[in-house]
């Protein structure tokens, strides 16, 4: 069963912007960490951005003053607003969510950034 839904993704011209959302199941309880990772093509995957329970976050030097994470607990909800967009941002985007029990992923969602 699909545990977190992920949109917000498309085509954009560099320089441009996009909101990614992550919406967590009303049946993952105890979220400690929520974070976006992404994987380009013929390369590992990488951390892009997270943010903890206490609304700590962390970001990849790469995106660092470029995207910015932010959550609404009342909505199990990540998003990832991603601004001044580069050709190198283009991935496929993965949610990522730490709670009690287990982790789950994201089915995905790609971001290509071209003109």
């Amino acid at each position: 069963q699909v545990q977190l839904v992920e949109s917000g993704g498309g085509l954009v011209q560099p320089g441009g912007s996009l909101r990614l959302s992550c919406v967590a199941s009303r049946n993952i309880f105890n979220i400690d960490y929520m974070g976006w990772y992404r994987q380009a093509p013929g390369k590992q995957r990488e951390l892009v951005a997270g943010i903890t329970s206490g609304d700590s976050t962390n970001y990849a030097d790469s995106v660092k003053g470029r995207f910015t994470i932010f959550r609404d607990n009342a909505q199990n909800t990540v998003y990832l607003q991603m601004n001044g967009l580069k050709p190198e941002d283009t991935a496929v985007y993965y949610c990522y969510v730490v709670a009690t029990f287990r982790n789950y992923w994201g089915q995905g969602t790609q971001v290509t950034v071209s003109s």
